[in-house]
């Protein structure tokens, strides 16, 4: 794993780095290995509550490994490629994407699989799969229709639009478009919120915003939170708040 990734921990986030930056950090089968393994990892610990995944170098992933998807002659073998986004996509963890440089088609699918995207200045993110003659895979146009528009997926992965930093932000494909100097402070510092909250709060917050894909309707919506909600008004977050809030009423009176 120390081969293909590096891995820090500080106030209870991990940043997850992808270190192969002579190959520009492409999704190989050794790099997915070491990200699953880094996650079954990162998911064990109590001194983890959310994560940061950037790149070493001058890109943030460059796609997959020509040589590895030429080499896919089954399902079995494409969905390998898949696994290691897959993983990240399916955490309990939350997870934030500080894309430092270019972010190209399996590499960008590992942005999108995290919850929130920052973008630097020289962030691009580039589809690029029409333009090597291959279909996309994994979920690239699913995640680009649910984080972006119509529009912007058909642009991007039809007409072979490459959006940097600035334009990410104002289509919604980047929460925001930073600095280069400061994305990796600004990812952990936006990490660090979720992090500081009571971790089974956290998972069943993200679980629920991730459910409601399937909820059409505002009844369906109140009945897919109510029984969460009803959970945390007994935990000591909650309950510990509002002891706290009754003693500094009663001391004014």
């Amino acid at each position: 794993m120390a081969d293909m990734i590096t891995l820090e921990v500080a106030d209870r986030v991990a940043v997850v780095t992808l270190n192969d930056p002579d190959r520009r950090n492409v999704v190989s089968n050794a790099l997915n290995d070491a990200v699953l393994a880094a996650m079954d990892e990162l998911e064990a610990r109590s001194d983890v509550g959310a994560l940061v995944v950037t790149g070493a170098g001058s890109a943030f992933c460059a796609g997959a490994d020509l040589e590895d998807l030429a080499n896919c002659d089954s399902e079995e073998k494409l969905r390998t490629i898949y696994s290691g986004f897959l993983r990240l996509a399916g955490s309990s963890l939350p997870t934030v994407a500080a894309v430092n440089g270019p972010a190209v088609g399996a590499g960008l699918n590992l942005a999108l699989a995290c919850d929130v995207i920052l973008a630097g200045a020289s962030a691009r993110f580039d589809t690029r799969f029409l333009q090597i003659g291959l279909h996309p895979g994994g979920g690239n146009t699913w995640r680009l229709r649910r984080i972006t528009d119509l529009q912007s997926t058909m642009a991007m992965v039809l007409f072979g639009e490459v959006i940097d930093g600035p334009r990410a932000a104002e289509i919604g494909l980047a929460w925001r478009c930073v600095p280069d100097a400061d994305l990796l402070a600004e990812a952990q510092t936006l990490a660090a919120r979720a992090a500081a909250g009571p971790p089974e709060l956290v998972r069943r917050m993200k679980a629920t915003i991730l459910g409601m894909d399937a909820v059409t309707n505002s009844d369906d919506a109140v009945s897919a939170e109510i029984g969460p909600q009803l959970w945390s008004l007994g935990e000591p977050a909650f309950v510990d708040l509002l002891a706290r809030l009754r003693a500094q009423i009663a001391a004014k009176s």
